[in-house]
């Protein structure tokens, strides 16, 4: 059956650029995957600047479709030429800035980079509204402040989602969602008064700035330049409608459900952020709290970092080091698991043993230069058990400091938290970490591995689908009714034994600043 929903186009594919993964996930027309394709990469720091180059982009999108491709081939024994829809997801905000050939006027920006402060902070002063240091914004602004050159010929700028979709359809176009991360969002468009405001600074602003686009819109499709720069085979056939380009943000509230006010989600990988839905706008803004959109427009307070997986996974890339030198080659997914399982066995507050993730600088808790690093005191308990929760706890200890600004200051509350990412691949241990770190209770689905690009394929599918729901409705009817997921609740010693942790955290945070002088 499936082979047959393949061969007539009853699919529906998202592509998601990660930070450490571009994935592809071809869903057939009752939303389960039936296929998938990756391509590892990672950022690079060059000049000063955490970026991609152009060229691994294109050569990363195209690679990872060859996979899915391939596996088409592999399971179903047919050549993919036909999906019913698609649309392209990749990690938000960042800076891609063109001239009118199209051509890139210096690398990309990522999320990553920390070098936009000044901008930052007098945008968020200008307009009395948390704009931060990642956003699109803060990139142009920073470049206008730093003078330089290539700011006089910008035709458009855009983020990563929005240029893939720019170049397999040719429109300039992103999702609402992906669009509160370029610039504040009123109304269902950019905020006109501060748009007044920043025209000031910068008349051209309107023109380069792509249109915005609402989850269901279908605008869009495939050209033949299209199909031929995302399958080089030339297999693919154009005409296939792409639904507007969305953030890892937004995929991530859609593949966790997580739409209705009130409702939230943590999306864990090389960043982690947790995204709630409110009933209301907050009583004050805060440079930890940003404020975006579901992709269908409502309002979202998020609290993003920088770090939270990469630190772990080194750590576990050693500890499978010392395994192969001890002759025991244990497959990648086998290792997180026994080491994952082992933190049970640690002290609720880590045996007094502290660990900080920040390869990158992290906003949140006011680090400018990220610096790995860890400290216990003569008292401490060291262990294996003990070393790895601590590294678990400094996943997500940033995003517990920025969410404690909601909880406390702003009153808001959260019923549930559905967690979703590499993280969680392991049963319930990251989840019952993440559930005392937030004492709320949190669900993982049987999708979550699928993350964002599951996400992307489904608001293909919505965009295609003809009883014209709400997007919230849409997903509790048709998509999750009957979904699988395994939830947990905070667990009383480890809520308190995280506190503890935290407050251990807290206070080191001096000594992981002072490391910005360290090379």
């Amino acid at each position: 059956m499936i082979r047959e929903k393949i061969i007539s186009g009853k699919t529906h594919l998202g592509i998601e650029l990660g930070s450490t993964r571009i994935k592809a996930v071809l869903i057939d027309d009752d939303f389960n995957p039936i296929a998938n394709g990756t391509f590892e990469w990672e950022n690079r720091l060059e000049n000063g600047y955490w970026t991609y180059p152009l060229d691994l982009i294109h050569t990363g999108i195209q690679l990872c479709y060859k996979s899915l491709a391939e596996d088409v081939l592999t399971k179903y024994n047919v050549t993919l030429t036909k999906i019913g829809s698609m649309g392209i997801s990749a990690m938000m905000h960042g800076y891609l800035a063109f001239d009118r050939e199209d051509n890139l006027l210096v690398p990309f920006r990522t999320w990553r980079n920390t070098s936009t402060g000044e901008a930052a902070h007098k945008l968020s002063t200008l307009f009395n509204f948390n704009i931060p240091q990642r956003w699109t914004i803060s990139h142009l602004y920073q470049a206008i402040l730093n003078n330089e050159p290539h700011v006089a010929d910008i035709s458009w700028i855009s983020t990563l989602s929005g240029y893939i979709h720019y170049r397999l359809c040719g429109n300039h176009t992103v999702g609402i969602g992906e669009a509160s991360g370029i610039f504040p969002i009123k109304d269902g468009t950019y905020d006109s008064e501060m748009m007044a405001k920043f025209s000031e600074i910068y008349p051209d602003i309107e023109k380069i700035l792509p249109k915005i686009l609402s989850a269901g819109d279908n605008s869009s499709v495939l050209t033949k330049d299209g199909a031929l720069f995302l399958d080089s085979s030339g297999s693919l056939e154009p005409g296939i409608p792409i639904c507007p380009p969305e953030g890892d943000a937004g995929t991530g509230m859609v593949a966790t459900n997580s739409v209705l006010p009130g409702t939230g989600n943590v999306s864990a990988g090389t960043s982690i952020f947790a995204m709630l839905v409110l009933d209301k706008p907050l009583q004050d803004f805060y440079p930890e709290i940003d404020m975006v959109t579901t992709p269908d427009g409502a309002p979202v307070a998020m609290v993003h970092c920088n770090n939270c997986c990469a630190e772990l996974d080194a750590w576990v890339n050693i500890f499978g080091e010392f395994a192969a030198l001890s002759g025991i080659n244990m497959d990648k997914s086998a290792l997180y698991e026994l080491l994952y399982r082992n933190t049970i066995n640690g002290n609720e507050d880590c045996g007094g043993l502290v660990a900080y993730n920040c390869l990158s600088g992290e906003p949140v808790i006011n680090i400018e230069k990220g610096r790995p690093m860890y400290y216990r005191t003569a008292t401490s308990t060291p262990s294996l058990a003990n070393f790895m929760k601590a590294q678990l706890y400094s996943s997500m200890a940033a995003l517990r400091i920025g969410m404690d600004i909601l909880f406390d200051k702003e009153k808001v509350n959260a019923k549930l938290f559905y967690g979703h990412g590499g993280l969680f691949k392991v049963k319930g241990i990251a989840q019952q970490i993440l559930s005392d770190a937030l004492n709320t209770p949190v669900s993982v689905m049987e999708t979550a591995g699928e993350g964002g690009a599951w996400g992307m394929a489904l608001l293909a599918a919505y965009s295609m689908d003809k009883d014209k729901l709400s997007l919230s409705d849409w997903l509790s009817q048709k998509v999750f009714a009957k979904m699988n997921s395994f939830s947990v609740t905070p667990k009383e010693d480890g809520v308190k034994g995280y506190s503890r942790y935290i407050d251990n955290f807290r206070s080191g945070l001096k000594a992981q600043k002072a490391f910005k002088e360290v090379i």
